[in-house]
């Protein structure tokens, strides 16, 4: 297939190639470690997966449910698991402190924050990031932030506030549309990551209760993820800890959509790693519940919040070898082979 590789480099597109050579712009190298194993399945199909390292990725909700702390959280990983990487954090809201960042363990050190005042400056510098980025001979790891899509005015909208008109900027969608659509394929093969977050709002009218994001469908049609996100208080005694979030995937290109998960979210350890993991375990037949308590592989039994209290002594190396295996069937799209997972006791197959 000599002729394809010649007429792929006389239309001297960059990203023409050969797909059996790889597909420079669509092909993901790896993935980024989020902190949680069930997360890092609901993303990937797999607990040792995460976020696509070359993708828009995006977290909506409604008003105080979390996103941004979510997002520092997986912030914090990509940092500790990175250590020459950098983050560069788009902050809308003016809401992000440097104290905040380092409660939350992250280290500010390797953070750029920059406060766009609109859609045209957000888009200026992040593509002279990326430009600069491509160019350079030195690629450490790098991950982008934008927090959040929904506050970003347009150029337009500034200029008539300044001069006090109240018409609305009716161009703001398209605007942003176009900034995804120069983006993408800049993010793709820098291989970087974009984590966008954005508001959601009740649809007015419609016969089910809909839930939309704010902000048009630029970011609907770009992103190769969204995630919806809810959040309830998690308690230790009458004191708050944290929150419960749960995560529904509305929309993926690489695992199945509709599906939902429970992540913890700590205040002082951020997103937890083992927590949803006694659930998926227990439906698969890894674990089995007898009464009040759950019976282990080796057929000793133990309270469910026992076994969340110390997850690294329940959860080895060969259990979570074994979630995996059922994270691919749970989580993936086709008709992927999944190994049967056998009890090494017995012989009996506990998960297909």
């Amino acid at each position: 297939m000599n002729f394809l590789k010649d007429i792929a480099k006389e239309i001297g597109n960059d990203y023409a190639s050969l797909v059996s050579d790889g597909v420079s712009a669509g092909d993901t190298a790896g993935f980024i470690d989020t902190g949680s194993h069930i997360f890092n399945a609901l993303l990937s199909g797999s607990i040792y997966g995460g976020i696509p390292n070359n993708k828009v990725l995006c977290f909506a909700g409604e008003s105080a449910t979390g996103k941004t702390f979510f997002a520092l959280g997986v912030v914090k990983r990509f940092l500790t698991d990175n250590p020459s990487g950098g983050v560069f954090y788009f902050d809308t809201e003016a809401a992000v402190t440097k104290d905040m960042m380092e409660e939350r363990g992250v280290d500010t050190s390797r953070v750029i924050i920059s406060e766009p005042e609109s859609v045209q400056q957000f888009r200026h510098n992040a593509i002279q990031i990326l430009d600069n980025y491509i160019k350079s001979d030195n690629k450490p790891p790098m991950l982008m932030v934008l927090d959040s899509l929904g506050q970003l005015s347009t150029s337009k909208e500034l200029e008539d506030t300044a001069e006090g008109k109240e018409t609305r900027d009716m161009t703001r969608a398209q605007v942003l549309k176009a900034t995804f659509r120069v983006l993408t394929l800049k993010l793709a093969k820098a291989k970087v990551p974009l984590i966008v977050t954005n508001h959601v709002y009740e649809v007015v009218g419609s016969y089910i209760p809909t839930k939309e994001m704010s902000g048009g469908s630029g970011l609907k049609y770009t992103a190769s993820q969204i995630v919806f996100l809810s959040k309830k208080k998690d308690k230790d005694g009458k004191d708050v800890v944290g929150n419960i979030i749960k995560c529904k995937m509305v929309k993926s290109r690489f695992t199945k959509e509709n599906k939902e998960v429970e992540v913890k979210l700590t205040y002082d350890k951020g997103l937890d790693r083992y927590y949803g993991l006694l659930d998926l375990a227990l439906k698969y037949g890894i674990f089995k519940q007898t009464s009040t308590r759950i019976e282990l592989p080796d057929g000793k039994t133990q309270f469910g919040k026992t076994i969340n209290n110390n997850p690294e002594t329940y959860f080895t190396p060969e259990i979570l070898d074994q979630l995996n295996e059922c994270c691919k069937k749970e989580f993936k799209y086709g008709s992927e082979e999944v190994q049967e997972v056998i009890d090494e006791e017995t012989g009996e197959v506990i998960a297909e």
